[in-house]
C-alpha cells in the first residue's frame, strides 16, 4: 500500500496505519476538528454518505477538497438555491446540430467526491434528485441509466433550520446518509493557531491545494475489502440492532430509525475497529459511532421537544440503558 501504484491488499495493521495517517493529512489543514474528521472517514470506508452541519465558515468546504486531495479523487462542488434545478445535479441531453442527435451532457454528480453546499437552501425537487446516486451509484439522464465513478460520497453540508431561507430535508433523503456530523466552532487555543496559520498567508484556507496524496483510488478499494474482513460476534450485531429498535419503543421518540440504521452502525463500527488498530469490532465501536449514525434517522415527540430534549441526549440516554455483552 505504501508504493504508488501497489495492488496488494494491505493486512490490518498496514490499513489501521494508514487511516491514522489520512486523520492526521486531514487534521493539518482542518484545525481542531479531529472527531469530524474520524467521522468524516469512518463514513467514507464505509461506503456511505456525510450530512455535515454547521454555521458557515468551520471548514466543511476544505474538508471535502483536502479528503478528495488524499486519495487523488476528483471533487466537484454544487452550491444548492432555491431556483436550482434537478438537471443541474444530474446532467441533461443537449441537441447537437451539426450531427443531428442528442449528446448527455453529465452534470457535477459525476465525480469521486460530491460536495452539496448548503443542501437545504434547495426545494424538494431538487434534493431528490440526489435520491438515485446516493443509492445506487447511478444516474438516469433521458431514460439511460449510467454509472458514476468509484468510489463515490456525497458530502451535504447543511446549515441549521432556524436559519433564514432554509428548507428540512425529506426523510427518505435523511435516511440516505449514513452519518449526520456536527461541526462546532474550535476551542480557543485551536482557533489561535487557525488564525495565526491563515494571516500568514493570502488564502483564507491553511494547506489549501497542498494535501498530499496518501494513495490512489484502486488502493482506496484495496483499504476497503480489509475494512469488511474484520471479525464481526453475532452478539456485536444483536447489539447493534437492540440499539436501532429501542428507539421505536420509546415513548419520547415519534419516529424511530428503520433497519438501514443497524446495517450502518455495523459498518461504521468495522471502519472504526481498523482505526482503533484492532482486527474485531467491540461494542465500544458501535457505541462510538450509534449517535452520528442515528441522531437524523430519529424524530421526537413533541413533549420531548418541549422539555428541551435534544436527539443527542435521548440517543445517550439509550446508550446508557442498553445493555452492551461482554466479549
Amino acid at each position: 500500500m505504501s508504493t504508488p501504484g501497489s495492488v496488494t491488499e494491505p493486512s490490518f495493521a498496514e490499513a489501521s496505519e494508514l487511516l491514522e495517517k489520512l486523520t492526521q493529512q486531514i487534521g493539518k489543514s482542518l484545525i481542531g476538528q479531529q472527531a469530524v474528521v474520524e467521522q468524516v472517514l469512518i463514513a467514507m470506508f464505509a461506503g456511505g454518505h456525510v450530512l455535515l452541519e454547521g454555521v458557515p465558515g468551520l471548514g466543511k468546504t476544505l474538508l471535502v477538497r483536502v479528503l478528495a486531495q488524499t486519495f487523488g479523487g476528483t471533487f466537484k462542488r454544487i452550491q444548492f438555491t432555491p431556483d436550482l434545478m434537478p438537471s443541474d445535479i444530474t446532467g441533461h441531453a443537449l441537441f447537437d446540430m451539426k450531427e443531428g442527435k442528442f449528446r448527455v451532457r453529465q452534470g457535477p454528480v459525476f465525480t469521486n467526491l460530491l460536495l452539496a453546499d448548503e443542501i437545504n437552501r434547495a426545494p424538494a425537487k431538487t434534493q431528490a434528485a440526489l435520491l438515485e446516486v446516493m443509492q445506487e451509484r447511478r444516474v438516469t439522464i433521458e431514460g439511460k441509466s449510467q454509472a458514476v465513478p468509484l468510489p463515490f460520497m456525497v458530502l451535504a453540508t447543511q446549515n441549521p433550520l432556524e436559519q433564514e431561507g432554509t428548507y428540512p430535508l425529506p426523510e427518505a433523503e435523511l435516511d440516505r446518509f449514513l452519518m449526520k456530523v456536527l461541526i462546532d466552532y474550535p476551542n480557543e487555543s485551536d482557533e489561535v493557531q487557525l488564525t495565526r496559520m491563515i494571516t500568514q498567508t493570502t488564502s483564507d484556507d491553511p494547506d489549501s491545494g497542498n494535501g498530499a496524496q496518501l494513495l490512489n483510488t484502486e488502493q482506496f478499494q484495496l483499504l476497503q475489502n480489509t475494512i469488511n474482513q474484520v471479525t464481526l460476534d453475532e452478539q456485536v450485531v444483536d447489539y447493534a440492532v437492540r440499539l436501532v429498535r429501542a428507539t421505536r419503543e420509546n415513548t419520547a421518540i415519534r419516529q424511530g430509525a428503520g433497519p438501514r440504521a443497524s446495517i450502518a452502525l455495523v459498518r461504521c463500527a468495522r471502519v472504526n475497529a481498523v482505526l482503533q488498530g484492532r482486527e474485531f469490532v467491540l461494542p465500544d465501536d458501535i457505541k462510538a459511532v450509534a449517535v452520528a449514525v442515528m441522531r437524523h434517522r430519529i424524530t421526537l415527540a413533541a413533549d420531548a421537544e418541549i422539555d428541551g430534549v435534544t436527539a443527542d441526549e435521548m440517543l445517550h440516554n439509550l446508550l446508557d440503558k442498553i445493555e452492551a455483552p461482554r466479549l
